[in-house]
């Protein structure tokens, strides 16, 4: 009788993203390293403007955000990117310096890439709602024939996905989670899953949203889902905090070039990190609150931990979902405590929601940029605007940069989202 086949590991070799606080992954880890917080006043956001000077924007009951650092025109050709929705754009951005980042774009460096091999997971939780409702707008106001012709190629979901695709020549499968705030994770996982399943060799992932427009903001601020803090923008994402009272809304892309090991090494690429398991669960509890003992959550980094055959002793990170909302942060405590047992109060935990707010369908893979840098460069970044740490959570969370262990360590990066999704994506440090 043979024994188990081995199993493909799946290695990370390029890192992209846009987001609040910088238009590349150099300046957004500075960003998060120094503790500098991406949310500003949305009035001072050139890409709300219009909703200002229309007046949509003065009876908003929220008007700060996580604006992009950098706006997608300033990186796009002009007329590239209005055939694009800002969903699409950032995801655009990210997924090119990630492939950048990991050589493919350099032939000498690519080797034989075969497209057939190639595959794209970008994720999104809402999807193009700008160029949708910008497009009904228009509807209203000046008929049917001032709709563009372009609007459903731009508003799908799987726009980012498709965009992406067609720029690096991806032809194995491209996919588009969707799975509410846990969307970019789930894409991460998914595209372990098409190269360890022998579907691909390298697939580009991650997550993409642009939602900081009236009507989403309107709609979760009207089911208590967003802070209305009136104090500094700065200050009111704060994860853990006894004061916090809901997530600060963020936009922009993280995205990740997935290789097989294999692949990897035979080309001399350079390897960030190892992605050694992952756990997807539903939680089938409720469509917006979480199981409030987190036993959805649970479950999945008890799969992750399983899948990658992980003693919880060796994880020394967690890149926690924890998004400043009074119950969700709560559960969150109790799952690490659920699954890495005694060992639970020894591990660095961090929220970096608490500097870039909540980029819901995004998070999970600007994230992931963060946990593996985090494991790279053996440095946590900080929990900002923890001031009073709500005695139910019993974490060692670090409120500024620490030091994570030499040798072979874990990091957890942990997402969640409405309708119960649960994703928990465990990656391994290198060298």
């Amino acid at each position: 009788m043979t024994g188990q086949p081995k199993r493909t590991r799946v290695v990370v070799t390029g890192l992209g993203t846009t987001n609040p606080l910088g238009g590349n992954v150099a300046d957004t880890w500075d960003g998060l390293v120094a503790g500098r917080s991406g949310v500003r006043r949305l009035a001072d956001s050139p890409a709300f403007a219009a909703f200002v000077e229309s007046g949509l924007a003065k009876d908003l009951p929220v008007g700060i955000g996580g604006t992009a650092a950098v706006e997608p025109s300033e990186v796009l050709e002009r007329v590239r990117a209005r055939r694009l929705d800002r969903s699409s754009q950032f995801a655009l951005i990210s997924a090119m310096e990630a492939w950048h980042d990991s050589g493919l774009d350099v032939p000498q460096q690519a080797g034989e890439l075969d497209g057939d091999r190639v595959g794209v997971a970008m994720a999104s939780g809402i999807g193009g709602v700008q160029t949708l409702l910008s497009n009904y707008d228009a509807l209203l106001s000046k008929g049917p024939r001032r709709v563009s012709p372009l609007s459903v190629p731009m508003l799908m979901a799987n726009a980012p996905a498709a965009t992406i695709s067609l720029e690096i020549g991806a032809r194995a499968a491209v996919n588009t989670p969707v799975s509410a705030c846990a969307s970019g994770n789930e894409a991460i996982a998914l595209a372990a899953d098409q190269i360890r399943l022998g579907r691909a060799d390298v697939v580009l992932a991650g997550g993409t949203e642009a939602a900081i427009h009236p009507l989403p903001i309107a709609a979760f601020a009207n089911m208590m889902a967003l802070s209305k803090n009136p104090n500094d923008p700065a200050t009111v994402s704060r994860p853990w905090d006894t004061a916090r009272d809901g997530f600060v809304l963020g936009e922009g892309a993280g995205a990740l070039v997935l290789e097989s090991e294999e692949h990897a090494r035979a080309r001399g690429a350079r390897i960030y990190a190892e992605v050694l398991g992952t756990g997807i669960t539903a939680d089938s509890h409720d469509i917006a609150q979480p199981d409030p003992a987190g036993k959805g959550g649970t479950r999945a980094i008890l799969r992750a931990l399983e899948d990658g055959d992980i003693d919880p002793a060796r994880v020394a990170h967690v890149n926690a979902h924890a998004t400043s909302t009074p119950q969700g942060d709560v559960a969150e405590a109790l799952m690490l405590h659920a699954t890495l047992g005694s060992h639970a109060s020894e591990v660095i935990v961090t929220s970096t929601k608490s500097m870039t707010g909540h980029l819901l369908g995004g998070a999970g893979a600007l994230e992931a940029v963060a946990t593996i840098l985090a494991l790279h460069h053996r440095l946590s970044p900080p929990t900002i605007n923890l001031d009073n740490l709500d005695p139910a959570v019993e974490l060692d969370i670090a409120t500024k940069p620490r030091d994570l262990p030499l040798g072979d360590i874990v990091g957890l990066n942990n997402s969640f989202g409405f309708g119960g999704a649960n994703v928990a994506v465990a990656f391994g440090s290198v060298g």
